[in-house]
């Protein structure tokens, strides 16, 4: 596994440096989402799903590598965990608490990667390799 992520890492270092700046931006992002959503009762089924997402990207990358298809498994993950939390966000208390503002910014920044991981998906499915 250790010699999966550091070849993610390589390929990733490999490629545009936005793509590194947002990952290193997205990776504690999602991982603090996911400990944080865990100690509130309503907010855990998007913690897991929010998390499950990381295992499916490398599960991807070891099958087809660094391709655009590895939004693939943001998409199968983060898409029902933003239609979960969009359902319960009366429940968010954004003026109230700090973690109501934390999931505000939460579903600003899975809603920016679901962008790139729909238009990745699509091109790959289109052919666009690479």
């Amino acid at each position: 596994m250790s010699e999966l992520m550091a070849n993610f890492a390589a390929d990733t270092a490999a490629g545009p440096q936005w793509v590194s700046i947002w990952l290193n931006i997205l990776g504690p992002v999602i991982l603090l989402t996911s400990v944080l959503f865990l100690f509130r009762k309503n907010l855990i089924p998007a913690a897991i799903l929010i998390f499950l997402a990381l295992p499916s990207v490398f599960l991807l990358y070891a099958y087809f590598g660094y391709e655009r298809i590895l939004g693939l498994g943001h998409i199968s993950f983060w898409t029902p965990a933003v239609i979960y939390l969009f359902k319960i966000r009366h429940t968010w208390r954004v003026r109230e608490t700090w973690l109501g503002k934390w999931i505000v910014f939460a579903v600003v920044i899975l809603l920016i990667s679901l962008a790139f991981d729909y238009v990745d998906v699509v091109r790959w499915l289109l052919g666009e390799r690479g």
